[in-house]
């Protein structure tokens, strides 16, 4: 007597389920077709396993892992099942099983409608060619969802489980943002702060202090399954850096989309991996802004230089800026008390080498205050802005408009070649399924297969390797153009500076090298590495 396990499985959730939790109607007419089977053919049905909205992909099911347990028990010697994709459309768990681990435990696998049995060796290739078919399924219906997402991405639709912090879904179209107003303040003074000088942990400090609810908690409130690991984790309900930091990186805040920059291992390992910056979908002005670009793309220039606030919680102006022209180190900030002739005690600060300040291995050991360094600097890009008059900043306009329409050409050019490369890709991919079908049927040797594999292989490889370079120089090409007219965008802006601060230092600055002290002049070079070519 067959001791017989009926297993059905269905990956959708039947629409006309009366409750969640019932079986669908497809999982109830599988069950009764195969109980019929079973009943004609004599054998005793020793339990029935049912995975109701499992996908056939990978062995990641309850009832099927009861179902191999069972069998590799010797509770069950028989596995009955409407197809074989019903057991699985893994070619990985098909070989596993029906051609590995049930011919050691001695159980038979069975299937209706596709005449599988493992009984009957002549059908062994015929349950391959399946499993094949069934594994190019699942593969093509991945392809074809993931294409589908980065349609909808590229036509700016949000694709997220949940709004960022400070929007909220459009409750008309769930694939636009808008404005939440009872929290998008929030967002505003996190940039204003930061704008102004104040690093992480004061602006962090500041919305504690004011009761401000952190996001994942607000979210909560609004009824919202958003779940936080790291709240979880630490269960904290205080702001914090790393919050911090993602609200002033998130480019969402003026009104740009950029998605996809995770994804799946593949479609039978789902979990996730980083996106190349070239493959990330980027969509520009799909919803409305919360803060400026002109505030945002400051703030961008600042993170991530590891600045140090002062005790008021605010950044020096010249934080991270100033160089060793001799070792390369970074200049430290110091201060120290001063008496003035009428007594009154004042502070004043200096910059010196860490390379000799602190390690001793530098010749650059001479200070310089920061009121002379600064009053330097003031001098230097007042005479910048007086020499960059009409005249000069039309010619750069030209000359950039010059490189812009070759820009553009070039990136035309590599994105017909990007294009035509991923068509050879998708050519020779079909050439490969025709061929292990081939290879399948008897039509060439194993020998063959394996060499045409191997060519076909190479040239996959050069071509997905050509892309990559392509994506790379169409990026860089891209970042090009957007500095093109910087000089003029910054420059325009001001007539004469009459005092400095942070934010006009790091638009025109990116770096000052300060050189050794001449004790015969007393005097140093001092060199300002500006943030465009002049």
């Amino acid at each position: 007597m067959e001791k017989v396990g009926v297993y059905c499985r269905l990956s959708d959730e039947d629409r006309y389920k009366k409750n969640k939790n019932d079986d669908s109607e497809s999982i109830v007419n599988q069950k009764s077709m195969l109980l019929k089977y079973a009943l004609e053919k004599g054998w005793d049905v020793v339990d029935i396993y049912s995975d109701d909205d499992y996908s056939g992909a990978g062995v990641f099911r309850p009832d099927f892992d009861r179902l191999i347990k069972d069998c590799e028990s010797g509770k069950i010697n028989l596995v009955l099942c409407k197809t074989q994709s019903r057991f699985s459309r893994d070619m990985e768990v098909i070989e596993r099983y029906l051609h590995n681990k049930f011919i050691e435990w001695g159980v038979r696998f069975v299937s209706i409608v596709d005449n599988a049995d493992t009984e009957n060796e002549a059908n062994k290739k015929s349950r391959q060619i399946n499993g094949l078919v069934n594994e190019w399924y699942l593969e093509d219906l991945s392809n074809n969802i993931k294409k589908s997402l980065k349609n909808k991405r590229e036509d700016g639709m949000y694709m997220g489980s949940f709004a960022p912090y400070g929007y909220l879904k459009d409750p008309n179209d769930k694939h636009k943002l808008i404005i939440d107003e009872n929290v998008s303040f929030v967002v505003k003074d996190i940039f204003d702060m930061y704008y102004k000088g104040m690093g992480y942990s004061t602006i962090a400090k500041n919305l504690n202090s004011r009761n401000i609810l952190i996001p994942t908690l607000y979210k909560k409130t609004l009824g919202s399954n958003f779940r936080s690991l790291a709240y979880e984790r630490y269960g904290t309900n205080k702001w914090n850096c790393d919050t911090i930091a993602n609200i002033l990186k998130n480019p969402v805040y003026i009104g740009n989309l950029v998605q996809g920059k995770r994804t799946s291992i593949s479609y039978k390992n789902h979990k996730s991996k980083k996106v190349p910056e070239t493959d990330w979908c980027i969509c520009y002005n799909t919803h409305e802004p919360i803060i400026d670009k002109d505030i945002f793309d400051y703030v961008q220039t600042r993170l991530g230089k590891n600045e140090v606030p002062l005790k008021t919680g605010k950044v020096h102006m010249l934080s991270q800026k100033v160089y060793c022209k001799e070792c390369g180190r970074v200049f430290m900030r110091n201060s120290f008390k001063s008496k003035t002739i009428g007594g009154e005690i004042t502070k004043k600060s200096y910059l010196q080498c860490k390379g000799a300040k602190k390690y001793n291995i530098c010749p650059n050991h001479a200070s310089i205050r920061c009121e002379v360094l600064e009053e330097y600097i003031l001098d230097k890009i007042n005479k910048l802005i007086t020499k960059c008059n009409k005249d000069f900043l039309k010619k750069g306009y030209e000359d950039e408009l010059l490189k812009k329409d070759s820009s553009e050409s070039k990136i035309n050019n590599l994105n017909k070649e990007l294009s035509d490369n991923e068509k050879k890709i998708a050519k020779g991919r079909l050439y490969f399924k025709s061929l292990y079908e081939d290879k399948i049927n008897g039509l060439i040797t194993d020998d063959d297969f394996r060499n045409l594999r191997s060519e076909y292989s190479k040239d996959i490889e050069l071509l997905k390797k050509r892309n990559e370079e392509i994506k790379s120089e169409i990026l860089n090409l891209e970042k090009s153009q957007d500095k093109n007219l910087e000089i003029d965008n910054i420059i325009k802006k001001y007539k004469h500076i009459k005092e400095l601060n942070k934010y006009i230092i790091d638009e025109f600055i990116t770096k000052i090298n300060i050189g050794v002290l001449d004790k015969k002049t007393n005097t140093r070079d001092i060199e300002i590495i500006w943030n465009f070519e002049l």
